[in-house]
């Protein structure tokens, strides 16, 4: 960003504001050259601190320039620019976020996890190119919160999160307290008008551990890992809590580049390289080394694959936690010729790494009772850190999962986060055993209820099956009110839990007497939270029927089963006169769920809650949203998806086939017309060839169907 007799001469320039007397800031004309001079060491100084981590310059002495450009925008309010370094923590508190749309989409990556995957993707992308060899480029795949910058006639004017892809949220006063994102730049010298940037926002490791470290000092509760707290701060209401986290962002992509025509400037740039230090130089913190990087740029996939190893071997020093490596197409006109997927681009993917293990110990088990009375042990751990997150607890499953692992409590065991995400035990080690571990005792009574468990001869759980259990119905009430069943807003499991305990909720029914005076004079309720949950109960009487089906709960009968439940009956009381054979008629209804449903219609508790929530006033009825469509292309055609879809995504190949009338089951069974294989299609494909009315296409195959 800056030549070296430009340092040199910015060094000068901050001697000499700090040694000379300070000007009367009441002196417009004497401020006007100390504002331009104060702008370009603090900008300087900033980019050597947050970019290079190579400061030059005391603390003292930048807050003492920081503070003197303050008291003179102070004193000439007209001199304060948009982009001055003071305008980085905005004041104030935001209520909402408004949603903005991206100026292009940001998709997904395909997703590799082995090199011969690699491999494969570089034989489909020179096929689709027509090329014999391909230069690509490589990234660090950082696991933070992903962004999008707007930046029009040089100035940041909009800063947004990834949200859907197509849209996100408006949190621009939040991201101008990054100092590593520049408050302006200089794009018109690239001939560059307006411009969409792409990056990702991280916390430095050592940073992060700092930051627990003063919460421990100050009794708060510890942050739980990098990236959930870097994607928290950003949805914080008050941008100068923001800057507490310690924040960072390096910006890995420019989506969208245009001249004062509008007219699409990537190609200009040439290459994703090219625009990469077009970033750096103009102070952005991009994967780059330096304005000159080329490391990054391999010829062919077996050099990439060499890198990605070597990548691989140094993640635990690098300073900032990344999940693996992503691999582009280096040439903007290439990208383009190659195009995207309504999902991912085609020109880019990223290869995953291998799940990082740590060992511990399994200090004791706990039994949970969940929703519908099954009992999960979870392994209490002594926390360890495995990928950038303290883990403290993994579910043990059941019972056969412990006797097949040789788990025993005491056990030294490995534990790692599958996907990078959800703690799992990969295995204890019992020749780590010093005779102070002892075998799991499985209860025979449930730990909340003390009845007496149960376990049917066809499954592996044992279950609690009095209904009445405290645990269960505080666990039906949390997933009657989840987003994916009636979606209340305002009512999430921690409330829930505060209400159960306080007594303010007993029953799925007394969602809709909540005792809301009650609720005002609670911790953190007010006014204006208790209106919004009350309104957000009210429009939850006014769901669609399948949502009410899944708030139910009834067991193995998941979105799409009430989905076709919903389209089958007018009245949700109407399948209480339906038998197993009936049921079993309508496609993905198989004997256990056919039993299931029966069994809940059957119990008089069950009757009683609907008839409750239909007192209540809660919508019992088909709206005609839910009607399936009459006389489509796919009337009475049964579809099922399997593998990796490369040009849909899953749920929209299943609307394709709602849409014309056809349904979507999740099992292969003799009533299957159609399955449509993906890559990667695991046993399903497998069953379906044992059942020879099934017709087995391909995704290309199943869209010139829909065409």
């Amino acid at each position: 960003m800056y030549s070296e007799q430009q340092q040199k001469q910015l060094q000068q320039l901050t001697t000499n504001l700090l040694s000379t007397q300070a000007i009367n800031v009441q002196d417009k004309l004497a401020a006007l050259p100390v504002v331009d001079d104060l702008h370009q060491v603090l900008k300087y100084h900033d980019w050597r601190y947050y970019v290079l981590a190579e400061p030059t310059i005391k603390d003292v002495d930048y807050d003492y320039l920081f503070d003197y450009l303050k008291r003179i925008e102070t004193a000439q309010p007209d001199l304060l620019k948009p982009d001055s370094p003071t305008q980085r923590v905005a004041r104030g508190l935001s209520e909402d976020f408004p949603t903005v749309p991206h100026t292009v989409p940001m998709l997904s990556l395909a997703k590799a996890y082995k090199p011969d995957d690699l491999r494969d993707w570089d034989t489909s992308v020179k096929k689709l190119l027509e090329e014999d060899e391909i230069e690509y480029i490589i990234e660090p795949k950082f696991d933070g919160a992903s962004i999008a910058l707007v930046y029009e006639n040089n100035l940041l004017i909009r800063g947004a999160t990834r949200g859907n892809g197509a849209e996100g949220d408006d949190i621009t006063n939040n991201i101008k307290t990054l100092a590593t994102i520049p408050l302006s730049a200089n794009f018109a010298k690239a001939g560059l008008h307006k411009v969409e940037l792409r990056g990702e926002v991280v916390i430095h490791k050592k940073k992060f551990e700092q930051l627990n470290k003063d919460r421990a000092a100050k009794g708060e509760k510890l942050l739980s890992n990098p990236r959930n707290s870097a994607a928290g701060a950003l949805r914080q209401k008050d941008s100068s809590k923001v800057a507490e986290r310690k924040l960072e962002a390096f910006i890995y992509q420019m989506g969208y580049a245009a001249n004062n025509k509008a007219e699409n400037q990537l190609y200009n740039l040439a290459t994703h390289g090219k625009s990469m230090q077009l970033l750096y130089q103009q102070g952005f913190k991009t994967p780059l080394t330096s304005a000159n990087d080329n490391s990054n740029v391999l010829q062919g996939m077996e050099a990439v694959i060499e890198a990605c190893n070597k990548w691989q071997a140094k993640r635990d020093a690098y300073p900032y936690e990344i999940d693996g490596i992503v691999i582009k197409v280096n040439n903007y006109k290439l990208q383009d010729i190659a195009g995207a997927t309504s999902h991912h681009p085609r020109w880019a993917i990223a290869l995953k790494f291998d799940a990082q293990q740590a060992m511990t110990i399994l200090e004791d088990i706990t039994f949970q009772v969940g929703r519908t009375g099954a009992i999960t042990p979870v392994a209490n751990l002594k926390t360890v850190n495995v990928a950038g997150a303290n883990i403290s607890n993994a579910s043990l499953h059941n019972a056969d999962f412990i006797k097949d692992k040789d788990i025993q409590v005491g056990d030294t065991v490995v534990i790692e986060r599958a996907g990078d995400v959800i703690p799992y035990i990969v295995r204890s080690i019992p020749e780590k055993r010093d005779g102070s571990q002892k075998p799991v005792e499985f209860p025979s009574n449930c730990p909340v209820c003390e009845s007496a468990l149960e376990k049917p001869e066809e499954e592996i759980v044992w279950r609690c099956v009095n209904m009445e259990c405290p645990a269960q119905v505080e666990a039906r009430i949390i997933h009657f009110v989840s987003k994916n069943a009636m979606d209340i807003a305002g009512l999430g499991k921690d409330i829930v839990k505060r209400f159960f305990k306080d007594k303010l909720l007993q029953r799925i029914p007394d969602i809709y007497q909540l005792p809301y005076d009650q609720i005002q004079t609670l911790d953190g309720w007010g006014e204006k939270s208790v209106v919004k949950l009350r309104d957000s109960v009210a429009a939850s009487k006014d769901q669609e029927l399948n949502r009410l089906i899944i708030g139910l709960g009834i067991r193995d009968v998941g979105g799409t089963t009430a989905k076709l439940l919903a389209q089958t009956v007018t009245e949700l009381e109407e399948l209480a006169n339906w038998n197993e054979e009936q049921l079993m008629e309508l496609p993905d209804v198989g004997p256990k769920v056919a039993a299931n449903i029966c069994q809940f219609f059957s119990n008089e508790q069950s009757l009683r809650l609907i008839k409750d929530l239909k007192s209540a006033g809660v919508n019992t009825h088909r709206k005609e949203s839910e009607a399936a469509s009459e006389g489509g292309q796919f009337q009475g055609l049964i579809f099922l998806f399997t593998g990796a879809l490369q040009e849909l995504k899953r749920n929209e190949a299943k609307k394709m086939v709602e849409d014309r009338g056809g349904k979507v089951v999740s099992a292969v069974s003799k009533k299957l017309n159609y399955l449509v294989v993906g890559e990667a299609p695991g046993s399903k494909l497998k069953k379906a060839q044992k059942i020879e009315t099934i017709k087995i296409i391909s995704e290309a195959e199943f869209l010139e169907m829909v065409d």
